[in-house]
């Protein structure tokens, strides 16, 4: 394998082709080609949401380094995408009905949170020019983690995820969960208010505070210190405001690495539900789609342990079909079908302005 950097990160967007792994991080740019024929090497590739099936991981033969993208990128480029059709998978009366579904058994057992997902298809009538979307999501979301990631069959998962599952950096390891959200609004007034609204919100704190208590449990068995903020802030993304904490933590043992990390969290409540395996089986009855690589767990390991794994959302599948995107929200026992809609809704506009689709829902 050959390992090389490079001045300027935007080559490595400009390089992308498919088949090929990017990562663009706020800190660096990672572009890995090729597949080398020893597999004990660095490895980048994809965790699937269902941790029982296979993962797509791979040994590149090439990899390239940069700095940060951000800074050198300009306004998001138009796409001439007008010619697309969109179906929504399920229709959005179907979606509710399954939030209803998903809020009288987490009202009637022990289901504490189920995320559920759904779909929006993109027929498209020419090729999709993925450089520039990808260069249209770093550009749109400078504190997220934009990503290609080659899946089994010609596919491909393009993103903008603002969720970090896993860092590890010699022994320092550092999870960041997102979990409860609201909408970006375009008058900055209204835009703070749904900021305050979303801070102050009983059901959207209880959210989050699921997912942090198991993020804490599962990586506190690996730590000799682990640091746990008392409350959650706020980050934003383009599209939604979500509450954020930051944890961080000291590895007792230095052989453990971030991939192991990354299979002992995945799937953590903020994209599965709690109790898992219950959450996993409400996923199975109520969505009529097979998740496949969306919100699975997608990275980098190399040969000394250290990585980064992030989520995959915020994401879309590209195939010779189409392209599909996904969206999900966190199903509480005071959840409102309609709100969670709405959810799912402002989290599409992530992808769609990265093809010039901002104003399409």
């Amino acid at each position: 394998m050959t390992t090389a950097r490079t001045a300027r990160a935007c080559e490595l967007l400009d390089h992308y082709r498919p088949g090929a792994f990017l990562l663009a991080t706020p800190d660096h740019t990672l572009l890995a080609t090729g597949e080398a024929s020893a597999a004990d090497g660095p490895l980048v590739g994809m965790l699937p949401f269902d941790i029982d099936r296979p993962a797509h991981l791979l040994t590149p033969a090439h990899t390239t380094w940069a700095g940060p993208v951000h800074d050198e990128l300009g306004p998001p480029d138009p796409l001439p995408l007008t010619r697309c059709r969109m179906r929504p998978e399920p229709e959005p009366a179907v979606f509710e009905a399954g939030v209803a579904d998903a809020v009288r058994a987490l009202n009637g057992g022990d289901l504490r949170k189920v995320v559920l997902a759904r779909t929006l298809r993109l027929d498209l009538d020419e090729p999709l020019d993925v450089p520039t979307v990808l260069r249209n999501l770093a550009a749109d979301n400078p504190t997220g983690y934009t990503f290609a990631v080659p899946l089994p069959g010609g596919r491909t998962l393009i993103g903008a995820t603002p969720e970090m599952l896993v860092t590890r950096r010699g022994r320092t390891v550092v999870s960041n969960p997102l979990a409860g959200t609201m909408p970006r609004d375009a008058d900055p007034e209204a835009d703070q208010a749904n900021a305050a609204t979303l801070l102050a919100s009983g059901k959207d704190r209880r959210e989050h505070a699921v997912v942090i208590d198991y993020v804490a449990d599962t990586l506190r068995p690996f730590c000799r210190t682990l640091t746990v903020p008392d409350a959650p802030s706020l980050i934003g993304t383009s599209a939604v405001w979500q509450l954020s904490t930051r944890i961080t933590g000291e590895l007792a043992d230095p052989e453990v690495t971030a991939l192991d990390l990354a299979r002992a969290l995945h799937p953590t409540p903020a994209i599965c539900g709690t109790p898992t395996a219950e959450a996993r089986a409400a996923i199975d009855r109520i969505e009529s789609f097979d998740r496949g690589f969306y919100a699975g767990a997608l990275g980098w390991c190399d040969a000394d342990g250290d990585g980064e794994w992030y989520i995959g959302i915020r994401s879309a599948e590209l195939s010779a079909d189409g392209l599909l995107l996904y969206a999900g929200a966190g199903i509480m026992p005071d959840s409102r079908p309609a709100s969670e809609l709405a959810e799912t809704s402002a989290k599409f506009r992530t992808l769609l302005r990265g093809m010039g689709l901002g104003g399409a829902l």
